[in-house]
């Protein structure tokens, strides 16, 4: 039950990621959750995969999840679900270790971008130049797959890699942007990949 209403969120929530982007952006490069100076370094990383093709790498800072955050943000899209606004039907509903508040997907998903905010032009300029890459177009699609619940108090960290994908008929490049997102217990608990889109060099 919990999944599907994950995959329904994930499906139906375009607007949240534009939306939810925009307010966790701040919300990933704040304070709360940094521990020790080396949980704030994001250092790209640029290395070789198994089949010769070149990847760009970078870990976050990390975060804890509290439950304002939760609250704000299904305050923030409008997402007043009886899983998100109703803890007695939370309680009586959901099974196991879900009868109780948990960050809807979209947050997740959010704040897993803004956790590399601060350091994915990096990435992305180091990409351009290596690649040959053109103008960039835009953000053209987006995949993800919950793996694992999120609870207030749970702090987490992004696992980025990207890595070019193929060229399109006309010449355009698709760029993947992986994002493993990951708790305290080194427990994957989302990964999502955005696909994004750039143009022919000039």
């Amino acid at each position: 039950m919990v999944l599907r209403f994950y995959l329904y969120l994930i499906s139906t929530s375009a607007v949240w990621f534009t939306a939810g982007r925009a307010a966790i952006r701040q919300l990933g490069g704040a304070a709360g959750g940094r521990g020790e100076d080396e949980t704030m370094a994001q250092t790209l990383r640029i290395e070789k995969n198994e089949h010769g093709e070149t990847e760009y790498h970078l870990e976050s800072h990390r975060r804890t999840i509290t439950e304002t955050d939760i609250v704000n943000f299904v305050n923030l899209v409008g997402l007043h679900e009886p899983p998100f606004i109703d803890m007695e039907w939370v309680k009586r509903r959901m099974p196991g270790i879900h009868n109780k508040r948990f960050a809807p997907a979209p947050l997740l998903i959010s704040l897993g971008m803004g956790l590399v905010a601060t350091s994915v032009t990096e990435l992305v300029e180091a990409m351009t130049r290596a690649e040959n890459l053109g103008p960039f177009h835009g953000m053209v699609g987006i995949e993800a797959r919950v793996k694992g619940p999120v609870f207030p108090g749970d702090t987490l960290r992004v696992e980025l890699r990207a890595g070019t994908d193929r060229k399109t008929r006309r010449g355009q490049t698709l760029v993947d942007l992986e994002h493993v997102m990951k708790n305290q217990r080194d427990e994957t608990v989302v990964v999502f990949t955005e696909k994004l889109l750039y143009e022919p060099p000039a």
